[in-house]
């Protein structure tokens, strides 16, 4: 059972704002892509409104931030340098997957791509979870609503790419 500490807030905060971060550069080529690329897809009939993704991605950041610095928090106690450290590459290693995955869909407009990329992306989240758990269970439990998140992105991103394959605008 986890020790309470108390909250160091400057770097909580510095762990949510790169998460923010990353998903306000993968938002780049996104704003471009959803006015003019995006509504030219055919979608599946379970696709959300797209008001509905900006709010999930925002919470799921947070989640992302506080859970990043519940990790980096357990360094003087029983987990390892050796464990926090892989933990912490991990998830840069996953945060920066999440970012590519938009450059790829939205600014490439290659849902192959970014499909194949979100394999990648999916398994680097299960192993940071995998991770985090090692660390601290509460940081892998608060990656839980992003990996569903991630697997529900990945059959909307799949079925997508399938109904437009023949799309030449949707390569």
């Amino acid at each position: 059972m986890e020790k309470a500490k108390s909250i160091r807030w400057p770097r909580l905060l510095i762990s949510i704002v790169v998460c923010l971060g990353a998903g306000g550069l993968g938002s780049i080529p996104t704003a471009k892509a959803l006015k003019e690329w995006y509504p030219s897809l055919e979608k599946p009939s379970f696709n959300p409104p797209n008001a509905i993704f900006g709010p999930v991605w925002t919470l799921l950041y947070i989640l992302m931030g506080v859970a990043a610095y519940l990790v980096s928090e357990r360094g003087d106690e029983e987990a390892s340098a050796e464990l926090i450290r892989r933990a912490e590459s991990l998830f840069a290693v996953q945060l920066g997957l999440n970012t590519v995955w938009s450059v790829l869909f939205f600014g490439l407009r290659s849902p192959l791509a970014a499909l194949i990329e979100l394999a990648a992306l999916w398994i680097a989240i299960v192993m940071t979870i995998r991770s985090f758990a090692k660390v601290s269970r509460p940081a892998a439990l608060l990656l839980a609503p992003y990996l569903a998140w991630t697997t529900f992105a990945a059959a909307l991103n799949a079925s997508i790419w399938w109904l437009n394959r023949d799309n030449p605008s949707a390569a």
